[in-house]
């Protein structure tokens, strides 16, 4: 049995995926990791595979989701006591990767909840995330802080029990969706928000596809009424 399994998406991340990797096995004892190369057009395959226990390379960009969906089939095949996610450009600071994983003890999916309600967050961020958040909360009837966070340690039950669907960014929050309507409890710990460089989510289509994917789960929940 593997401890803890630790899947790292990545996209043009070959200036921080070493410290990424580095940290984590730093933080989290005989942790294994997963790296996904989602199309780099840069060094990251090459980092990851001299940083990671195992690769998954796609040769052309197909997405977060796409990327975490493969690593998570992945990651079950070792039967860990826990999967963490964590993104490729620095801004999980690994320090904060054990209190997630302890935090299982209490909630099957826990979220890594960013302070974003700080001036270091551009206005438009903060509206767009709280505005995700609380709609998240809505559908999902758990008190989600941050949505949007890809800082995540989930069960392995969840990963058996939950096929969440789409290949960018909306599969994050589908997938949150569907683990609480399966049940599984979701719980949140604070971590710090950094910024590195530029996140590859894009402002208005990935925004699109996240809210089309709420309102589909929440039409649906009213045709349950």
């Amino acid at each position: 049995m593997t401890h803890v399994v630790c899947i790292i998406p990545a996209l043009n991340a070959a200036s921080t995926v070493d410290k990424v990797v580095a940290g984590v096995r730093r933080e989290v004892p005989n942790v294994f990791v997963i790296g996904v190369d989602d199309g780099s057009t840069d060094g990251t395959r090459s980092q990851l595979r001299r940083a990671c226990d195992r690769t998954i390379e796609f040769d052309v960009n197909r997405g977060k989701g796409a990327s975490l969906r493969a690593g998570f089939a992945a990651a079950i095949e070792y039967d860990p006591i826990a999967v963490l996610t964590m993104d490729a450009d620095g801004q999980h600071d690994p320090a904060f990767a054990p209190r997630l994983i302890d935090r299982l003890s209490v909630g099957d999916v826990v979220i890594g909840a960013r302070q974003i309600n700080t001036v270091t967050v551009p206005p438009h961020r903060r509206l767009a995330n709280l505005l995700s958040s609380a709609a998240t909360r809505a559908v999902t009837k758990c008190a989600i802080a941050d949505s949007q966070s890809g800082y995540r340690a989930i069960k392995p039950d969840v990963l058996r029990a939950v096929s969440a669907r789409g290949d960018r960014y909306e599969f994050e929050t589908d997938f949150l969706v569907r683990a609480s309507h399966a049940g599984f409890t979701i719980v949140d710990v604070p971590v710090p928000t950094i910024y590195g460089p530029p996140s590859h989510f894009r402002e208005f289509s990935d925004a699109w596809r996240v809210a089309r994917v709420l309102w589909s789960h929440r039409a649906a929940l009213f045709r349950t009424i």
